[in-house]
Protein backbone atom coordinates (compact mmCIF):
# COMPACT_ATOMS: atom_id res chain seq x y z
CA UNK A 1 0.00 0.00 0.00
CA UNK A 2 2.91 2.40 0.46
CA UNK A 3 3.16 2.64 -3.34
CA UNK A 4 -0.35 4.17 -3.47
CA UNK A 5 -0.17 6.70 -0.63
CA UNK A 6 2.47 8.86 1.00
CA UNK A 7 2.34 10.22 4.53
CA UNK A 8 3.34 13.91 4.63
CA UNK A 9 5.28 14.70 7.84
CA UNK A 10 5.74 18.44 7.17
CA UNK A 11 2.07 19.08 6.37
CA UNK A 12 0.99 16.93 9.31
CA UNK A 13 3.22 18.81 11.74
CA UNK A 14 2.17 22.22 10.42
CA UNK A 15 -1.60 21.62 10.42
CA UNK A 16 -1.56 19.31 13.46
CA UNK A 17 -3.47 16.66 11.49
CA UNK A 18 -2.36 13.36 10.00
CA UNK A 19 -2.10 14.25 6.30
CA UNK A 20 -1.20 12.11 3.30
CA UNK A 21 -1.47 12.25 -0.47
CA UNK A 22 -2.28 9.74 -3.18
CA UNK A 23 0.88 9.06 -5.16
CA UNK A 24 -0.86 8.33 -8.46
CA UNK A 25 -2.93 10.65 -10.63
CA UNK A 26 -5.12 7.84 -11.99
CA UNK A 27 -7.25 5.46 -9.91
CA UNK A 28 -9.73 2.63 -10.42
CA UNK A 29 -12.35 1.17 -8.10
CA UNK A 30 -9.96 -1.32 -6.53
CA UNK A 31 -7.17 1.20 -5.91
CA UNK A 32 -9.64 3.67 -4.36
CA UNK A 33 -10.73 0.98 -1.92
CA UNK A 34 -7.08 0.26 -1.10
CA UNK A 35 -6.37 3.95 -0.56
CA UNK A 36 -9.31 4.35 1.81
CA UNK A 37 -8.36 1.20 3.72
CA UNK A 38 -4.79 2.48 4.14
CA UNK A 39 -6.09 5.82 5.40
CA UNK A 40 -8.26 4.05 7.97
CA UNK A 41 -5.36 1.90 9.15
CA UNK A 42 -3.01 4.91 9.36
CA UNK A 43 -5.66 7.14 11.00
CA UNK A 44 -5.31 9.77 8.30
CA UNK A 45 -7.32 12.96 8.82
CA UNK A 46 -6.83 14.59 5.41
CA UNK A 47 -5.89 13.07 2.05
CA UNK A 48 -4.77 15.05 -1.01
CA UNK A 49 -5.51 13.75 -4.52
CA UNK A 50 -4.18 15.34 -7.72
CA UNK A 51 -5.98 14.20 -10.87
CA UNK A 52 -5.39 14.88 -14.57
CA UNK A 53 -8.47 16.87 -15.57
CA UNK A 54 -9.13 14.71 -18.64
CA UNK A 55 -9.21 11.48 -16.57
CA UNK A 56 -12.97 11.33 -16.19
CA UNK A 57 -12.98 7.86 -14.57
CA UNK A 58 -10.80 9.07 -11.69
CA UNK A 59 -12.85 12.27 -11.40
CA UNK A 60 -16.07 10.25 -11.07
CA UNK A 61 -14.51 7.89 -8.53
CA UNK A 62 -13.23 10.82 -6.47
CA UNK A 63 -16.68 12.40 -6.38
CA UNK A 64 -18.35 9.07 -5.54
CA UNK A 65 -15.99 8.57 -2.58
CA UNK A 66 -16.50 11.99 -0.97
CA UNK A 67 -13.41 13.75 -2.28
CA UNK A 68 -14.09 17.48 -2.56
CA UNK A 69 -12.78 19.57 -5.44
CA UNK A 70 -10.57 22.36 -4.10
CA UNK A 71 -8.66 23.73 -7.05
CA UNK A 72 -8.09 23.66 -10.79
CA UNK A 73 -4.29 23.51 -11.06
CA UNK A 74 -2.82 25.06 -14.21
CA UNK A 75 0.80 24.40 -15.14
CA UNK A 76 2.15 26.96 -17.62
CA UNK A 77 5.47 26.73 -19.47
CA UNK A 78 7.93 28.91 -21.38
CA UNK A 79 11.42 28.51 -22.80
CA UNK A 80 13.48 31.36 -21.29
CA UNK A 81 16.06 31.18 -24.07
CA UNK A 82 13.39 32.39 -26.52
CA UNK A 83 12.77 35.58 -24.50
CA UNK A 84 14.87 38.76 -24.88
CA UNK A 85 17.06 39.62 -21.92
CA UNK A 86 15.28 42.02 -19.57
CA UNK A 87 16.71 43.66 -16.47
CA UNK A 88 14.82 45.86 -14.05
CA UNK A 89 16.59 48.16 -11.60
CA UNK A 90 13.76 47.73 -9.07
CA UNK A 91 14.33 43.95 -8.78
CA UNK A 92 17.18 42.48 -6.74
CA UNK A 93 18.07 39.31 -4.81
CA UNK A 94 16.48 39.19 -1.38
CA UNK A 95 18.31 40.33 1.73
CA UNK A 96 17.77 39.05 5.29
CA UNK A 97 16.31 42.42 6.28
CA UNK A 98 13.53 41.96 3.69
CA UNK A 99 11.98 39.00 5.49
CA UNK A 100 9.43 40.78 7.74
CA UNK A 101 8.01 42.65 4.73
CA UNK A 102 7.94 39.51 2.58
CA UNK A 103 6.12 37.54 5.28
CA UNK A 104 3.53 40.31 5.63
CA UNK A 105 2.92 40.23 1.86
CA UNK A 106 2.69 36.42 1.84
CA UNK A 107 -0.01 36.39 4.51
CA UNK A 108 -2.48 38.08 2.16
CA UNK A 109 -1.27 37.20 -1.34
CA UNK A 110 -2.35 33.62 -1.98
CA UNK A 111 -6.07 33.57 -1.16
CA UNK A 112 -6.92 31.70 -4.39
CA UNK A 113 -5.11 28.54 -3.28
CA UNK A 114 -6.74 25.23 -2.36
CA UNK A 115 -5.96 25.70 1.32
CA UNK A 116 -8.20 28.75 1.52
CA UNK A 117 -10.85 26.95 -0.53
CA UNK A 118 -11.03 24.18 2.09
CA UNK A 119 -13.39 25.45 4.80
CA UNK A 120 -12.08 22.79 7.17
CA UNK A 121 -8.76 24.68 7.34
CA UNK A 122 -8.96 27.95 9.33
CA UNK A 123 -7.93 30.91 7.12
CA UNK A 124 -5.38 32.06 9.70
CA UNK A 125 -3.60 28.71 9.33
CA UNK A 126 -3.39 29.22 5.58
CA UNK A 127 -2.05 32.74 6.20
CA UNK A 128 0.67 31.25 8.37
CA UNK A 129 1.37 28.52 5.80
CA UNK A 130 2.36 31.05 3.14
CA UNK A 131 4.22 33.19 5.64
CA UNK A 132 6.26 30.10 6.55
CA UNK A 133 6.61 29.13 2.89
CA UNK A 134 8.22 32.42 1.86
CA UNK A 135 10.43 32.38 4.97
CA UNK A 136 11.65 28.87 4.14
CA UNK A 137 12.20 29.93 0.53
CA UNK A 138 14.41 32.81 1.65
CA UNK A 139 16.31 30.47 3.97
CA UNK A 140 17.32 28.01 1.26
CA UNK A 141 14.22 26.11 0.15
CA UNK A 142 14.29 28.16 -3.08
CA UNK A 143 17.42 28.52 -5.20
CA UNK A 144 16.75 32.24 -5.58
CA UNK A 145 14.27 34.75 -4.19
CA UNK A 146 14.00 38.02 -6.11
CA UNK A 147 12.47 41.08 -4.47
CA UNK A 148 10.76 44.12 -5.97
CA UNK A 149 11.52 47.38 -4.19
CA UNK A 150 9.70 50.71 -4.35
CA UNK A 151 12.40 53.12 -3.28
CA UNK A 152 13.87 51.05 -0.46
CA UNK A 153 10.65 49.28 0.57
CA UNK A 154 10.23 45.60 -0.44
CA UNK A 155 6.84 45.35 -2.19
CA UNK A 156 6.93 41.94 -3.87
CA UNK A 157 8.78 38.66 -4.35
CA UNK A 158 9.17 35.71 -6.68
CA UNK A 159 10.78 32.39 -5.72
CA UNK A 160 12.85 30.37 -8.19
CA UNK A 161 13.67 26.65 -8.08
CA UNK A 162 16.03 24.54 -10.18
CA UNK A 163 15.21 20.90 -10.94
CA UNK A 164 17.94 19.60 -13.26
CA UNK A 165 17.68 21.62 -16.47
CA UNK A 166 14.16 22.77 -15.56
CA UNK A 167 13.21 26.01 -13.84
CA UNK A 168 10.17 26.41 -11.65
CA UNK A 169 8.55 29.57 -10.32
CA UNK A 170 7.17 28.91 -6.85
CA UNK A 171 5.49 31.89 -5.17
CA UNK A 172 4.77 35.33 -6.62
CA UNK A 173 3.36 38.04 -4.40
CA UNK A 174 2.97 41.83 -4.61
CA UNK A 175 1.70 44.02 -1.79
CA UNK A 176 -1.76 45.52 -2.18
CA UNK A 177 -0.36 49.07 -2.19
CA UNK A 178 2.05 48.26 -5.05
CA UNK A 179 -0.34 46.40 -7.32
CA UNK A 180 -1.09 47.89 -10.72
CA UNK A 181 2.41 49.36 -11.04
CA UNK A 182 3.97 46.57 -13.07
CA UNK A 183 5.96 44.92 -10.29
CA UNK A 184 4.50 41.47 -10.97
CA UNK A 185 5.58 41.61 -14.61
CA UNK A 186 9.03 42.88 -13.63
CA UNK A 187 9.44 40.03 -11.16
CA UNK A 188 8.50 37.46 -13.80
CA UNK A 189 10.88 39.02 -16.35
CA UNK A 190 13.69 39.00 -13.80
CA UNK A 191 13.01 35.39 -12.82
CA UNK A 192 13.13 34.34 -16.49
CA UNK A 193 16.43 36.17 -16.92
CA UNK A 194 17.83 34.44 -13.83
CA UNK A 195 16.70 31.06 -15.17
CA UNK A 196 18.29 31.86 -18.53
CA UNK A 197 21.58 32.53 -16.77
CA UNK A 198 21.31 29.10 -15.11
CA UNK A 199 20.91 27.46 -18.53
CA UNK A 200 17.46 25.95 -18.02
CA UNK A 201 15.63 24.58 -21.05
CA UNK A 202 12.11 25.32 -19.79
CA UNK A 203 10.46 27.21 -16.95
CA UNK A 204 7.09 26.25 -15.48
CA UNK A 205 4.74 27.91 -13.04
CA UNK A 206 1.61 26.63 -11.32
CA UNK A 207 -1.40 28.86 -10.75
CA UNK A 208 -5.06 28.39 -9.89
CA UNK A 209 -7.90 28.11 -12.35
CA UNK A 210 -9.79 30.74 -10.33
CA UNK A 211 -6.85 33.15 -10.51
CA UNK A 212 -7.55 34.62 -13.94
CA UNK A 213 -5.48 37.73 -13.21
CA UNK A 214 -2.31 35.69 -12.66
CA UNK A 215 -3.01 33.62 -15.78
CA UNK A 216 -3.19 36.77 -17.89
CA UNK A 217 0.05 38.13 -16.47
CA UNK A 218 1.91 34.92 -17.32
CA UNK A 219 0.27 34.61 -20.74
CA UNK A 220 1.33 38.14 -21.64
CA UNK A 221 4.91 37.12 -20.92
CA UNK A 222 4.60 34.17 -23.36
CA UNK A 223 3.66 31.30 -21.04
CA UNK A 224 1.41 28.60 -22.49
CA UNK A 225 -0.68 25.91 -20.77
CA UNK A 226 1.15 22.61 -20.31
CA UNK A 227 -1.09 20.63 -17.93
CA UNK A 228 -4.49 20.97 -16.26
CA UNK A 229 -5.03 19.04 -13.01
CA UNK A 230 -7.69 18.96 -10.31
CA UNK A 231 -6.87 19.05 -6.60
CA UNK A 232 -9.20 17.10 -4.31
CA UNK A 233 -9.26 16.88 -0.51
CA UNK A 234 -10.81 13.98 1.41
CA UNK A 235 -11.43 14.46 5.13
CA UNK A 236 -12.00 11.51 7.45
Amino acid sequence: MTDLCQFLPWDSDFFQRRIARVRHESLNERSVEQVLAWCAAEQIDLLYLLVIASDLETVRLAEQHQFRLMDIRLTLKIKPAEQPAVRHADIRPHQPSDLPALKAIARVSHRDSRFYADDSIPPEQSDRLYETWVENSANGFADQVLVAVDGTLPVGYITCHLEGDQGKIGLLGVSAAAQGKGFGTMLIDSALEWFRQQGVSETTVVTQGRNVRAQRVYQRRGFMTKFVHLWYHRWF
